[in-house]
């Protein structure tokens, strides 16, 4: 148990680092790690609640850059969506969860390069698309960034605002998600120690960001990202035939 409370806190640690360095990535290139450690049901719910203190952490910094209107027309479609997430994990068995979480991230990797994904969502009409799906999918598995970089690159939104406006989406979706999944059944001891790594994660980052290029994060977000979800995949295909 204290092995996967270092691991686990290690992982949040270094997703809070990669997040406040490229605004992205927090739950992306947690979900892995802490899938398999946790679980598919607790693990999402810890990775949930980290990411709103993630977001938390963050907004202080990047309030002034926050572009309002957009950030409101995506936010509320996902809080409408966010109860279809939760219904959906409640619905599935653990494999067909574990298949289902490996699936949106590995959709997260891909899908602000697809051309015609982001070329279709714009507007308010791609917002609420965007919105929605980011919404359920944050509730779902806590992996709301893509659907909401993929509007982002359709509607031409400059990065640095972007950036600082999903801070806010974050915080609103994350709120939603930990008020409908509960919070963690783990030790509270445990949940705190994972909290206090976030937030060391997100104040290194901030000391970082001023030195490391956001391509580098970068790169190592994929590389874990890449890696964690092909873990959960194999661990869902495992847990069907066994």
């Amino acid at each position: 148990m204290a092995l996967t409370l270092v691991l686990a806190a290690i992982a949040a640690f270094v997703a809070a680092v990669i997040q406040r360095i490229t605004g992205l990535g927090f739950v992306l290139v947690l979900v892995g790690p802490i899938v398999v450690l946790y679980g598919p049901v607790e693990g999402v719910t810890i990775a949930v609640l980290l990411a709103l203190v993630a977001a938390c952490t963050a907004v202080p910094f990047v309030w002034k850059h926050v572009e309002w209107r957009r950030t409101w027309w995506l936010i509320w479609p996902g809080l409408v969506a966010s109860p279809f997430g939760v219904l959906l994990v409640h619905l599935l068995p653990e494999a067909a969860l574990l298949l289902l979480i490996a699936a949106m991230a590995y959709f997260a990797l891909v899908a602000s390069h697809i051309p015609a994904l982001s070329a279709s969502l714009s507007g308010r009409t791609g917002a609420i698309v965007a919105g929605s799906a980011a919404g359920f999918m944050n509730a779902a598995s806590g992996l709301s960034g893509p659907a909401l970089a993929a509007y982002a690159v359709g509607d031409k939104w400059p990065q640095r605002r972007f950036a600082a406006s999903v801070q806010v989406i974050f915080l609103a979706f994350g709120v939603a998600s930990v008020a409908l999944r509960g919070l963690p059944v783990s030790p509270i001891e445990d949940v705190s120690t994972l909290v206090v790594a976030t937030i060391a994660g997100i104040a290194i980052g901030t000391i970082l960001s001023r030195n490391v290029s956001p391509r580098i994060a970068r790169v190592a977000m994929l590389a874990i990202a890449w890696a964690g979800a092909t873990v959960v995949l194999v661990r869902g295909i495992l847990a069907v035939f066994v």
